[in-house]
């Protein structure tokens, strides 16, 4: 069996005014790394781009460069504004640096039609250096990248991949069209409740924020697969779950602070106007049984 494939969508560690917190980045890259996974997504939805500056979001393309710089790494960076016009201008400034892949959300605030995302994709495309991906996540920004657009799209020499935040028969669906057609385009998903059973049927490319609050558990899901032991499998995918449902119950970003700063990884993940958990709340989240057996023996970062 084929092991799964895990990208992580990094968070942003602030400082108490905001900036960039470096020694928490470097601190959150190396977890990962250490426990397995290689390739990450800086200032997606958990990297929460469009709540930070402009100088933090470029300072955290520079940093990211240059702690992946010789590991042997996968570095995408997320790109996509409320207009062409603000997307443009931040593929132009990742532009100045070598990294894997930019990706792009369909525009939000205002919705446009297929044939306008059509336009503004190919225009990206055109600018980035990089090979773009699209980013498709209508919960967040009200505007469906359908299939048709997709498929379009794949004839663009530098649009080579997408992220599929949908119900499965779709993704199922878009990839077996990819494929009849012959357009070379890669597929990542983001099931994180799922991703035992999705890697067992074939869909080996996974990508979410959760990851960087258990990339043990995420690591260990795919060397379970890759083994055949799907108890173990269902076992990590369970503890997983877990602590998505007690991160729901706190308040995601507000509770991936305190999960991230008691496995020992300083900063801020939830920036204004998130108010943060107050100490009652912290403890009690402290005390979950799932964030107990993740945290244990961990250090907690001050």
């Amino acid at each position: 069996m084929k092991q799964g494939y895990f990208i992580s969508a990094m968070g942003t560690p602030l400082t108490a005014d905001e900036q960039l917190h470096e020694k928490g980045l470097d601190a959150q890259f190396a977890d990962q790394y250490n426990n397995g996974i290689k390739s990450y997504l800086m200032a997606g939805t958990m990297g929460m781009m469009q709540l930070l500056s402009d100088q933090t979001y470029q300072k955290l393309i520079e940093r990211s460069v240059a702690w992946c710089e010789g590991k042997g790494t996968e570095l995408m960076i997320g790109a996509g504004d409320a207009s062409f016009a603000r997307s443009r201008d931040r593929i132009q400034i990742i532009n100045k640096y070598k990294v894997d892949a930019v990706v792009v959300l369909a525009p939000y605030f205002i919705q446009f039609t297929q044939a306008e995302l059509v336009d503004y994709y190919r225009a990206l495309a055109d600018v980035s250096k990089a090979p773009l991906y699209l980013y498709d996540l209508p919960v967040r920004t009200r505007s469906k990248i359908e299939m048709p657009t997709v498929l379009e799209l794949a004839k663009h020499p530098n649009i080579k991949g997408i992220k599929v935040s949908d119900e499965l028969s779709y993704t199922r669906h878009l990839i077996d069209t990819l494929q009849r057609l012959e357009l070379p385009m890669r597929v990542i998903i983001a099931q994180p409740d799922l991703m035992d059973m999705t890697i067992h049927h074939g869909f080996y490319e996974q990508l979410d924020g959760m990851f960087i609050m258990a990339p043990e558990w995420v690591s260990a899901i795919g060397e379970c697969a890759a083994k055949g032991d799907w108890a173990g499998a269902a076992k990590n995918q369970q503890n997983l779950s877990l602590l998505k449902q007690a991160l729901i119950k706190y308040g995601i970003f507000p509770a991936c602070t305190a999960v991230m700063n008691f496995r020992g990884l300083p900063g801020n993940y939830a920036p204004r106007p998130y108010k943060p958990l107050t100490e009652t709340q912290r403890e009690q989240l402290r005390n979950e049984p799932v964030v107990q057996l993740l945290t244990a023996g961990k250090t907690p970062a001050r």
